[in-house]
């Protein structure tokens, strides 16, 4: 990681304006009698001036919209963060064509400021003005700045439908106890005393199957599986800490072709039991790639959000369509919009590597990409954008770029093998260095898709590891990560390649396993885990000559050491007939034939129950 910069200081940033009469707009660009575009305007996205601080000039306040912006919602809160509630205050807002904007000042659960929502939306291509005071004793500080609203496009979805996918029943595992799951099969073909202890985490989708969040044991056998109905996706399924307690995320929603999400959060405990459902603020809905829950009872979340945008500067039509990639900080407990960081405020479209040339409302222009978030608590957030080909620290209080890894305004030096392409998944390990899952491709760049660890200067980087799958050697044209175990192992998960491999630190593959056909998985992790479901062990039997043959399974339960069959005749009077360690999902257990009803009980490795399935017929 490169040397860490020190966030603006606040008593430089306290400067005290001369007077509300001769305060000056934060925004110089934006005319105040700008008036809303119709749909034969060629709108404008980008401000004038690119990468400017969202701290306002005599205040602590970090606000957005961002000053000077084109890409604002008309749903947008405002937000103003950095400063006790209590303190900020005379709020009035103002849209060039809807008026003054009646709302309420909402406090964020931290105590470190506040949104203003308003109680009517904007008007697409007007200009808001924001006006206010923040408070520091007995003095009053005003304040003042303007965005402007942009036109939303609605995609046609329809238009750029993504192939359908053959089904075939033996991509599929199958189970007596539960014929509803049907999760891919997976298929071990490399494992190593040396691998870090957990289980693995997917979220298969794309396949002849249903699709959800899936948890399996190093040797492939299912241990949790949450089938979506029809036309849901999941990605990004992990462990995460939620108060102090261990909880289960993944992204749930739509997945267009145009290779953004449309959905929400999803949090669930131990017992998966769904405690917690966070959406994105602002009108938005929560797109697919990102999300953290912080220490701090905030979440960091992306969003996609095609805007109408002229792209004639850059060959592409006048009346074009650009997608805006965004990051907001939510706050868990209010749902506010703590912060917004949008890509249109700090890259110029001209820097990335997709044509604007066809951008339409099938497809429009993802200039940016934005796949990964990492926050951290040196004052930085690193950031990767998968169609700039670059990574970017940000000083995460003012939003501002500090310093670009690659693409094509590199700030530091590459060195030799050091520049990714279309890259995913960039985060800053404990030593200073960065780990990055670097596709190589769709279009081709490299042969194959890699993990880097890179260690990045003022002035330059250089390769400290590299991890590749040779045998076959993959190219994965989308998604993937890189996740660093305890104990120095790396995971890896190969996105559209449906892979999933671990190395030693020094290149060593230890663990590979992959699912049948067509699936993918956006992200793939190893996380030690104890499930304890809320649900009822499953059953189900059959007859075979002049044995029965009981089936049981227990979704999501680790705890389970082995099964035993209770048999009687009725569900009242049953007793202990056979007791058979787990083996897998789903155990089978043979027993005499059962002329009356049967049941199974899970058995720890004490022997104590920890749960009992339903009595059925033998």
């Amino acid at each position: 990681m490169m040397p860490l910069r020190s966030a603006l200081g606040i008593g430089a940033l306290l400067a005290t304006l001369a007077s509300a009469t001769t305060l000056a707009l934060a925004s110089g660009h934006i005319s105040a009698d700008q008036t809303a575009f119709s749909a034969s305007t060629a709108p404008r996205c980008t401000p004038a001036t690119l990468n400017r601080s969202a701290i306002l000039p005599g205040t602590s306040l970090a606000v957005s919209p961002l000053p000077d912006s084109y890409a604002a919602s008309p749903q947008t809160q405002i937000s103003m963060l950095g400063a006790p509630p209590s303190t900020i205050g005379a709020i009035s807002v103002s849209g060039s064509q809807s008026g003054a904007h009646s709302g309420r000042l909402e406090a964020y659960s931290q105590g470190d400021g506040a949104s203003f929502v308003p109680s009517k939306a904007f008007v697409p291509g007007e200009t808001v003005t924001v006006r206010g005071s923040l408070h520091a004793g007995a003095t009053a500080h005003p304040f003042a700045f303007r965005f402007v609203i942009a036109r939303r496009e609605p995609v046609d979805y329809a238009a750029a439908a993504a192939a359908t996918v053959p089904r075939d029943y033996n991509e599929m595992q199958h189970f007596h106890t539960r014929p509803d799951l049907q999760p891919p099969g997976l298929i071990v073909t490399a494992r190593s005393p040396q691998s870090a202890p957990g289980d693995l985490f997917a979220a298969p989708y794309a396949g002849p199957g249903p699709n959800g969040p899936m948890i399996f044991e190093e040797d492939g056998q299912l241990v949790w599986f949450d089938p979506l109905p029809s036309g849901l996706d999941a990605t990004n399924l992990q462990v995460q800490q939620l108060g102090g307690q261990p909880v289960l995320t993944w992204w749930q929603g739509h997945i267009p072709p145009q290779g953004f999400g449309q959905g929400e959060e999803i949090i669930d405990n131990s017992s998966y039991q769904q405690i917690g459902r966070v959406r994105a603020g602002n009108g938005d809905l929560a797109d697919l790639h990102e999300f953290h829950i912080t220490p701090q009872g905030t979440s960091l979340l992306t969003v996609f959000q095609p805007i109408a945008c002229n792209l004639g500067f850059l060959g592409g039509p006048s009346d074009g369509v650009v997608t805006s990639s965004l990051f907001q900080e939510i706050d868990l407990k209010t749902g506010l919009v703590r912060r917004e960081w949008d890509s249109l405020d700090h890259v110029g479209l001209s820097e990335s590597y997709s044509s604007a040339k066809t951008a339409s409302t099938v497809w429009p222009f993802d200039y940016f990409h934005l796949n990964s978030i990492d926050q951290l608590a040196n004052g930085t957030t690193l950031i990767s954008a998968r169609n700039t080909s670059a990574l970017y620290e940000l000083n995460t209080a003012t939003g501002q770029i500090l310093t670009r890894i690659g693409g094509k305004s590199s700030s530091v030096k590459l060195s030799p093998g050091a520049a990714t392409a279309y890259q995913h998944d960039a985060s800053a390990l404990p030593n200073g260095t960065i780990s990055v899952f670097d596709n190589g491709g769709v279009p081709k760049v490299h042969t194959q898709s890699r993990g880097l660890v890179l260690a990045v200067s003022a002035h330059s980087d250089k390769v400290i590891a590299e991890y590749d799958h040779s045998a076959p050697p993959l190219l994965a044209g989308s998604q993937g990560d890189m996740q660093a175990l305890e104990g120095g192992n790396v995971f890896m998960g190969w996105g559209a390649e449906p892979y999933f491999s671990e190395y030693s630190a020094g290149g060593q593959l230890l663990y590979d396993a992959h699912m049948h056909g067509s699936y993918q998985s956006y992200r793939s992790f190893r996380f030690p885990w104890t499930g304890s479901p809320s649900t009822q062990p499953a059953i189900a039997a059959a007859k075979s000559g002049t044995k029965t043959i009981v089936y049981a399974s227990w979704n999501g339960d680790t705890r389970t050491a082995s099964w035993q069959v209770l048999a009687g005749p009725s569900a009242g009077q049953l007793v202990p007939v056979a007791s058979v360690p787990r083996t897998g999902f789903e155990t089978a257990i043979s027993v005499p034939v059962a002329e009356g009803y049967v049941q199974v009980q899970a058995l720890s490795p004490e022997g104590a129950v920890l749960g009992s399935s339903r009595a059925i017929a033998g």
